[in-house]
Protein backbone atom coordinates (compact mmCIF):
# COMPACT_ATOMS: atom_id res chain seq x y z
CA UNK A 1 0.00 0.00 0.00
CA UNK A 2 1.24 3.51 -0.83
CA UNK A 3 2.37 5.88 1.82
CA UNK A 4 -0.41 8.50 2.27
CA UNK A 5 2.18 11.29 2.43
CA UNK A 6 3.66 10.27 -0.92
CA UNK A 7 0.18 10.30 -2.45
CA UNK A 8 -0.52 13.77 -1.07
CA UNK A 9 2.87 15.04 -2.23
CA UNK A 10 2.29 13.68 -5.74
CA UNK A 11 -1.15 15.30 -5.93
CA UNK A 12 0.20 18.64 -4.68
CA UNK A 13 2.97 18.48 -7.24
CA UNK A 14 0.40 17.84 -9.98
CA UNK A 15 -1.73 20.79 -8.79
CA UNK A 16 1.35 23.03 -8.73
CA UNK A 17 2.17 22.10 -12.33
CA UNK A 18 -1.41 22.84 -13.42
CA UNK A 19 -1.35 26.25 -11.71
CA UNK A 20 1.98 27.15 -13.32
CA UNK A 21 0.66 26.13 -16.76
CA UNK A 22 -2.46 28.23 -16.27
CA UNK A 23 -0.42 31.22 -15.09
CA UNK A 24 1.90 30.92 -18.09
CA UNK A 25 -0.99 30.76 -20.57
CA UNK A 26 -2.58 33.91 -19.06
CA UNK A 27 0.73 35.80 -19.24
CA UNK A 28 1.24 34.79 -22.87
CA UNK A 29 -2.28 35.84 -23.90
CA UNK A 30 -2.21 39.17 -22.08
CA UNK A 31 1.32 39.96 -23.31
CA UNK A 32 0.05 40.06 -26.92
CA UNK A 33 -2.71 42.52 -26.05
CA UNK A 34 -0.60 44.91 -24.05
CA UNK A 35 -0.03 48.49 -25.11
CA UNK A 36 3.43 49.85 -25.85
CA UNK A 37 4.52 53.41 -25.25
CA UNK A 38 6.84 55.19 -27.66
CA UNK A 39 9.86 54.23 -25.54
CA UNK A 40 8.66 50.61 -25.27
CA UNK A 41 8.19 50.46 -29.04
CA UNK A 42 11.68 51.83 -29.73
CA UNK A 43 13.12 49.10 -27.49
CA UNK A 44 10.88 46.38 -28.97
CA UNK A 45 11.46 46.98 -32.68
CA UNK A 46 14.48 45.38 -34.36
CA UNK A 47 17.33 47.84 -34.72
CA UNK A 48 15.88 50.01 -31.92
CA UNK A 49 14.92 52.98 -34.13
CA UNK A 50 14.92 56.47 -32.66
CA UNK A 51 11.67 58.28 -31.85
CA UNK A 52 11.95 60.52 -34.93
CA UNK A 53 11.83 57.42 -37.17
CA UNK A 54 8.70 56.17 -35.41
CA UNK A 55 7.04 59.60 -35.61
CA UNK A 56 7.75 59.68 -39.36
CA UNK A 57 6.16 56.26 -39.88
CA UNK A 58 3.13 57.34 -37.82
CA UNK A 59 2.77 60.54 -39.83
CA UNK A 60 2.89 58.58 -43.12
CA UNK A 61 0.40 56.07 -41.60
CA UNK A 62 2.84 53.21 -42.14
CA UNK A 63 2.70 52.01 -38.55
CA UNK A 64 -0.48 50.89 -36.70
CA UNK A 65 -1.11 53.18 -33.74
CA UNK A 66 -3.72 54.83 -31.57
CA UNK A 67 -3.66 58.34 -30.20
CA UNK A 68 -4.77 58.52 -26.59
CA UNK A 69 -4.96 62.15 -25.60
CA UNK A 70 -1.68 63.65 -26.73
CA UNK A 71 0.24 60.39 -26.57
CA UNK A 72 0.73 57.64 -29.10
CA UNK A 73 0.08 54.04 -28.11
CA UNK A 74 0.87 50.86 -29.99
CA UNK A 75 -0.78 47.45 -29.48
CA UNK A 76 1.89 44.74 -29.42
CA UNK A 77 -0.19 42.28 -31.48
CA UNK A 78 -0.71 44.91 -34.23
CA UNK A 79 3.01 45.71 -34.26
CA UNK A 80 3.82 42.00 -34.54
CA UNK A 81 1.45 41.67 -37.53
CA UNK A 82 2.97 44.77 -39.11
CA UNK A 83 6.48 43.37 -38.65
CA UNK A 84 5.42 40.06 -40.20
CA UNK A 85 4.08 41.86 -43.27
CA UNK A 86 7.32 43.79 -43.83
CA UNK A 87 10.16 42.45 -45.90
CA UNK A 88 10.89 41.51 -49.43
CA UNK A 89 8.91 39.01 -51.44
CA UNK A 90 10.58 35.82 -52.58
CA UNK A 91 11.03 35.10 -56.29
CA UNK A 92 8.24 32.52 -56.18
CA UNK A 93 5.86 35.01 -54.48
CA UNK A 94 6.60 37.60 -57.17
CA UNK A 95 6.12 35.04 -59.94
CA UNK A 96 2.82 33.88 -58.44
CA UNK A 97 1.44 37.40 -58.08
CA UNK A 98 2.66 38.52 -61.53
CA UNK A 99 1.22 35.39 -63.15
CA UNK A 100 -2.14 36.17 -61.59
CA UNK A 101 -1.87 39.78 -62.72
CA UNK A 102 -1.20 38.83 -66.34
CA UNK A 103 -4.00 36.28 -66.38
CA UNK A 104 -6.46 38.87 -65.06
CA UNK A 105 -5.27 41.45 -67.55
CA UNK A 106 -5.38 39.09 -70.48
CA UNK A 107 -8.87 37.94 -69.51
CA UNK A 108 -10.00 41.55 -69.18
CA UNK A 109 -8.72 42.50 -72.65
CA UNK A 110 -10.22 39.51 -74.43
Amino acid sequence: MNNPFETIEARLSNIECLILDLKHSKITASDNDRWLSMNDLCEYLPGHPVKATIYGKVQRRELPHKKIGKRLAFRKSEIDNWLASQGRKTVSEIAASSGTHFVKRKGGNA
